[in-house]
């Protein structure tokens, strides 16, 4: 069993400098020996250090950031006595609708790979818990695929979802601040997923959609969208309450006319 250097050295490169700092390079030679028991046993020597030290303590920028600078401005801007009361991004959850495709085995795995690509982590299948005659729906058929992210993973799709996949949207004007449910979480909705470089026009079938879920320890909408605006996170500006008011203005004038037609019919 022989190995090179150049595989050794991809191999280790494609765990993003997750290896503990005294990890060992394998020699080029036949690393096989025959123990008397018949058994094979590996050898390996300490000569040469496989990731440099400062690689292997390197950490996602994003969550560096947040460690470093957006924990102590948020503790001192809301007046947290404990750090863990600080909020923090709990899961990142992206899901997808399939469509057409969940009658078609091609088209399923297509999604899947397309989704893997963005995201780093292969999703799952969404069933259907019942079944729906009238949209042709069995039970457990697979209606779509959702993947949770968590981790290192999570800031390092979250850091390319900022940087990336949003300015590249057609038209975009920023996110909208009133997509959060209450408790601290934020919506995002893609109508195409080949914003992200990671998909080629070429490989991309069926333009699809996703949405994008970011799941925080927060308490408030408010405390969660400074997270995010700390972040990074380009939200709309001037768009709080504005559909509010346009709202009500119309209302009232569509009352006015029905009262004024009441009156032309006396």
């Amino acid at each position: 069993m022989a190995s090179s250097p150049t595989l050794l050295h991809s191999t280790a490169s494609s765990f993003c400098g997750q290896f503990p700092p005294h990890s060992v390079r394998l020699p080029c030679g036949d690393l096989r020996t025959t123990r008397p028991g018949g058994r094979l046993s590996v050898k390996a020597t300490a000569a040469t250090v496989l990731v440099e030290k400062t690689e292997a303590k390197q950490v996602n920028r994003l969550k560096g950031r947040y460690v470093e600078k957006i924990v102590p401005l948020l503790k001192e801007e809301f007046n947290y006595t404990n750090i863990h009361q600080v909020p923090k991004i709990e899961k990142i959850v992206v899901n997808c609708g399939i469509g057409d495709a969940a009658q078609n085995a091609k088209g399923l795995d297509a999604a899947m790979n397309d989704l893997a690509l963005i995201t780093g982590q292969r999703p799952v299948k969404t069933r259907a818990k019942n079944a729906i005659a009238t949209f042709k729906i069995r039970e457990g058929q697979p209606l779509g695929i959702a993947v949770t992210l968590r981790g290192n993973v999570m800031y390092a799709f979250l850091d390319r979802l900022i940087n990336l996949g949003l300015p590249r949207t057609r038209d975009f004007q920023g996110v909208s601040p009133n997509s959060f449910d209450g408790h601290g979480n934020h919506s995002i909705g893609f109508r195409d997923q080949s914003v992200f470089p990671e998909l080629s026009f070429d490989a991309l079938g069926k333009p699809r959609g996703m949405d994008v879920c970011i799941a925080t320890t927060a308490n408030t909408d408010k405390e969660a969208q400074r997270l995010l605006a700390l972040m990074g996170m380009p939200f709309r500006e001037g768009s709080t309450g504005t559909a509010t008011v346009v709202r009500k203005k119309k209302l009232k004038a569509h009352h006015f006319d029905s009262k004024a037609k009441q009156r032309a019919r006396r």
